[in-house]
């Protein structure tokens, strides 16, 4: 199968056979199918999609609602496509962008494509302008350059979107997990509807959880494979301001002056504290990075091509444990 088009939502029961009828008038002509996950709709959304007689529709059902991303997940688990595509429910998505965006993988090398809502269909107030915020911040701080992180319509090589990692609610940052993965991505315009039914899922109380995620973001670009340079450097500048502190406390005292029950006293005390701790954390870390890649003999790089002798070697795909799967082979 060429194509899956992973589709998460919740209590969307207007809109989905309008964006069923869509993506089959869209696609047509590609061997695809349509994977459709119910993330604990309690609108009727699930009863609807089993009463389709479609052969290219699959019906995830999660038991609770999970969250966005582990949606997304199981639907990247589920889908046989050699290609996945992903988009809202909510038929702000327009299907007819998907087939461009797929020759742009297939044809031009590209390990993902991400859409760029360019007339984006939403209020100022509460979307576009937070958006446009959060936008500019995750570029600046990730490295990766692209104008609309947000926007759900993407195409990957399934063996990207399955070695993604998408946990907790980071489905804002796939295009910077992707990035994590060496892949190649880039952006394109693509089409942008009002929603007609439902209500949004989205709102400003997602703000600080942005934030979050874009810190562990931010620690996983940077300091994944080397995080005692981040524990270590902090911690070691903490403890030297601790002890330049108490150095000056102390010749204080062998001057003569009285130091017991300063504010300076206590502050430096702290400062010597937090930076042992910090470093004794990066330790630990260091510690659990190399447990983490040995234990599943995962590697810290990735490869995309190998050739030797004018021939192409088969390349394993990313994540996968090397020793044992080349013995079942």
């Amino acid at each position: 199968m060429e194509l899956s088009i992973v589709v998460t939502i919740l209590n969307e029961v207007d809109n989905i056979r309008p964006l069923i009828d869509r993506i089959h008038a869209a696609v047509a002509g590609i061997d695809y199918e349509i994977v459709y996950v119910d993330d604990g709709s309690t609108d009727g959304s699930v009863a609807l999609l089993k009463s389709f007689d479609d052969p290219r529709l699959v019906v995830v059902e999660l038991r609770k609602n999970y969250g966005q991303s582990l949606a997304l997940m199981a639907g990247i688990d589920v889908a046989r496509g050699t290609y996945i595509a992903t988009m809202d429910g909510d038929l702000q998505n327009d299907p007819a962008d998907i087939p461009s965006m797929l020759r742009m993988v297939r044809d031009e090398d590209w390990d993902l494509v991400v859409g760029e809502r360019v007339n984006r269909q939403d209020g100022a107030l509460l979307r576009k302008i937070p958006s446009g915020i959060a936008n500019w911040i995750i570029r600046n701080l990730s490295g990766v350059h692209l104008r609309d992180y947000g926007c759900a319509l993407k195409v990957f090589r399934a063996e990207i979107a399955r070695d993604l990692g998408i946990y907790g609610e980071l489905h804002r940052f796939i295009s910077v997990l992707a990035s994590l993965e060496g892949a190649r991505i880039t952006q394109v315009p693509v089409r942008h509807h009002a929603r007609r039914h439902g209500q949004s899922k989205y709102g400003l109380g997602r703000t600080f959880r942005v934030v979050s995620d874009l810190i562990l973001m931010l620690f996983l670009k940077k300091y994944l494979q080397r995080p005692m340079h981040l524990f270590g450097q902090v911690g070691l500048g903490i403890f030297a301001a601790g002890a330049l502190i108490n150095l000056y406390l102390l010749a204080l005292k062998l001057a003569g002056q009285d130091i017991w029950g300063k504010p300076l006293l206590i502050l430096g005390a702290l400062l010597v504290l937090t930076g042992v701790q910090l470093v004794t954390v990066g330790i630990i870390v260091e510690v659990l990075m190399r447990t983490y890649y040995e234990s599943q003999q995962k590697r810290p790089y990735k490869v995309r091509e190998i050739k030797r002798a004018g021939e192409t070697v088969e390349v394993l795909p990313l994540g996968l444990p090397r020793a044992e799967k080349l013995r079942e082979r």
